[in-house]
């Protein structure tokens, strides 16, 4: 499905797995292949670079959101179809949110799990029912993945919450996910005509 829109959680870092790279520049380029539109943080560092640069040389839109004070930090990608910069984190969380259909996220830092975090806690109060993809490229979301079991068996989450994000090992495999999402989303916009 075209104009299918996918925002993209991950480090303005590198990491020091060659992997988490590879994994965003596959991702980057699959996004370009099906032709949807990467939504992400609008950054040129690290592994948000990579996935911009691949989306773009793919030939696919791009739609980037920056903060004003991060400009210069993570390198503003002017470059984009869309290059947007926002007063604060806040706004530039809602504006890749909405602007999106759904999120996946690759290995980060404490930002991604910030984002990731907020997109899934509005999935648990029923704020949205986007698809959310964690691609645990080996094995980085493992402490993550024990940390929300810990949540469930300590009694302050219930099992359901697990159920609101598929867990992958690979780009590949999450866009076999988005295929499924974005098929059924067509069928469901098909019937509703």
């Amino acid at each position: 499905m075209e104009n299918f829109s996918i925002c993209v959680f991950c480090g303005s870092r590198s990491g020091n797995n060659p992997e988490y790279m590879i994994q965003a520049e596959i991702f980057g380029t699959l996004i370009a292949k099906n032709k949807w539109r990467l939504v992400y943080g609008a950054g040129n560092t690290g592994m948000m670079g990579s996935v911009a640069n691949a989306t773009q040389q793919g030939k696919s839109t791009t739609f980037g959101v920056i903060p004003d004070h991060l400009v210069k930090r993570e390198v503003g990608k002017t470059d984009l179809d869309n290059y947007i910069i926002t007063e604060n984190m806040h706004d530039r969380k809602k504006l890749m949110f909405t602007n999106s259909d759904a999120i996946v996220l690759l290995p980060g830092g404490p930002g991604s799990l910030d984002e990731f975090f907020e997109v899934l806690t509005w999935a648990q109060l029923d704020v949205h029912k986007k698809p959310i993809v964690l691609i645990n490229v080996e094995t980085y979301w493992d402490p993550l993945i024990e940390l929300i079991d810990h949540t469930i068996s300590s009694g302050f989450a219930d099992s359901a919450i697990k159920g609101l994000f598929t867990i992958v090992d690979t780009a590949e495999e999450a866009i076999e996910c988005l295929i499924q999402f974005s098929q059924r989303s067509a069928a469901q916009n098909d019937a509703d005509l």
